[in-house]
């Protein structure tokens, strides 16, 4: 068993200042997070990770709304003067008997996104440390219902619902082109280049982009940001660069909505899964989605028409910030 370690940081420009304590999930029963709203505001927070996709998650069960702004999310965010983090999630009480718990979530750069693939998943593991023993969670988000399951093998599956493929509700502005009403490799000319672009939403927009290389067909951190914020996007999107390895395994890049490169994004694993089975370019089976952090395992099953994903979530530390 490893044993804990506290540590103490006095960040500069009086920010925050937190304790962090890292150890096994053997070594404790529940985790002890709670808000201390004092003169001081100290927040106590967990941090998780869904390879490598981290973030910290804060325990708000006892009230409806985020105890923190998007400004202070984006100032814990930072890697050099906070805590550091692809986002922050806050675990809420819901809004009614339908549903066990709500989640929120700020982006690192402030702005919310819909839903998270693997802030999701992460939230269920912080649940179950939390003493919320179940076998499945009902979550709110912003997205519509989401239910991840927990695994014996300690992965967890989440059903992340259907996905939404009309072009307007993704939402993109680029003209439909597939089944009357969705974008399958659609024409884009973005930054002096050619693009042919899939749109999908998992409760967030997606633009996927089908490659020979991912390695030497992109310029990764020019393209993924004038993708993101172009026109045929209102509300932006997520873009996932994607080179098919075989039938069954799919890897990716992605530059993600508000946080930029990431090594991993859930929802983008399943709208690209999507995205390829409707090009044509695998058979509709379980599929490998290789990340820069990882592998997913994505389903888009015709059953019931749901996407179901499942991976790893994993405790790394928790601790006590000081904002100022």
């Amino acid at each position: 068993m490893r044993s804990s370690l506290s540590l103490l940081f006095i960040l500069s420009n009086n920010v925050m200042a937190w304790t962090s304590t890292p150890f096994s999930s053997r070594s404790r029963n529940t985790l002890s997070v709670r808000l201390d709203a004092t003169a001081s505001e100290k927040v106590g927070f967990a941090k998780y990770e869904g390879l490598g996709n981290d973030f910290i998650l804060i325990d708000n069960r006892d009230q409806e709304d985020p105890s923190l702004t998007p400004e202070q999310s984006e100032k814990l965010c930072d890697r050099h003067f906070g805590i550091g983090g692809d986002g922050v999630i806050f675990a809420l009480k819901p809004p009614s008997t339908d549903y066990d718990f709500s989640m929120r979530i700020y982006n690192s750069d402030g702005s919310e996104p819909e839903m998270c693939g693997n802030g999701i998943r992460c939230f269920a593991q912080f649940l179950k440390d939390l003493g919320e023993e179940a076998d499945s969670y009902r979550i709110n988000t912003l997205a519509g219902p989401i239910i991840p399951v927990m695994n014996e093998d300690e992965t967890i599956t989440v059903d992340m619902g259907p996905p939404e493929l009309v072009a307007e509700k993704v939402p993109t502005t680029l003209a439909a082109n597939f089944g009357g009403d969705s974008v399958v490799e659609q024409t884009l000319e973005c930054n002096g280049k050619e693009w042919k672009v899939s749109c999908v939403s998992m409760g967030n927009p997606h633009a996927i982009i089908f490659l020979d290389d991912l390695e030497n067909d992109i310029d990764f951190e020019v393209d993924g940001p004038a993708l993101e914020s172009h026109s045929a996007f209102p509300a932006r999107t997520n873009v996932e660069f994607v080179q098919v390895m075989a039938d069954d395994h799919l890897k990716m890049k992605v530059w993600e909505r508000g946080a930029g490169p990431t090594l991993a994004c859930g929802t983008g694993a399943c709208a690209l899964t999507v995205a390829a089975i409707r090009a044509g370019k695998i058979p509709r089976v379980k599929t490998r989605v290789t990340l820069p952090g990882g592998d997913l395992f994505i389903e888009w099953k015709e059953e019931d028409n749901k996407v179901y994903m499942t991976g790893p979530a994993t405790f790394s530390f928790m601790g006590e910030a000081k904002l100022k």
